[in-house]
């Protein structure tokens, strides 16, 4: 069973996705960067350990050594990002080589960013999707573990198509994170 941190900064849905799954995980603690995020209510709502890290009045490094005593406390093994909104530093990443995972709205390498789901609705593509990769230094640029297709039809609203994705994240990831712990177990 690894150990496991999960990191967002808003509603939690991925979170509580991964939290309720049937993956062999032990969630040692949620790291929030934002003291009115949602994702809090759902660790109470799901008695799973949290820690708020915001970054304000501190320097990157400061921000980031903060999170590390954490995981290092926490015998924090992989880390799942789910939502989670600040970019991380080249160093950071490094502690956690292979062991950071992402979920993002596109197929990557397309619509990389915060924007992913907008960015495709807005360029007209009529095929979007779902990817899960591992973190590196870049931005939405790591290796890719899965991706998952949506298709945008002509009736889509950028709602129904939000809808669409946030639907195809939920199965997404836990598969793919299901062939990166077992492959590691």
């Amino acid at each position: 069973m690894a150990n496991v941190a999960v990191f967002a900064s808003g509603s939690g849905s991925n979170f509580e996705n991964i939290a309720t799954s049937d993956l062999n995980i032990d969630i040692k603690v949620l790291i929030v960067d934002n003291k009115d995020a949602k994702a809090i209510e759902r660790a109470k709502r799901l008695n799973v350990p949290y820690k708020i890290v915001e970054r304000t009045g501190k320097t990157r490094d400061q921000f980031e050594q903060d999170i590390l005593e954490i995981l290092k406390q926490e015998n924090v093994e992989y880390i799942l990002l789910a939502g989670f909104m600040k970019i991380l530093s080249a160093k950071f990443i490094e502690q956690y080589d292979r062991k950071i995972i992402n979920i993002h709205p596109s197929l990557l390498p397309s619509f990389k960013g915060k924007d992913g789901i907008l960015d495709a609705y807005n360029y007209g593509v009529k095929v979007s999707g779902v990817t899960v990769h591992y973190v590196d230094s870049g931005i939405d640029t790591g290796k890719i573990i899965d991706q998952a297709p949506v298709i945008i039809e002509d009736d889509d609203t950028l709602e129904t198509f939000e809808d669409k994705i946030h639907a195809r994240e939920y199965e997404l990831y836990i598969r793919a994170l299901k062939k990166v712990l077992e492959v590691n177990e």
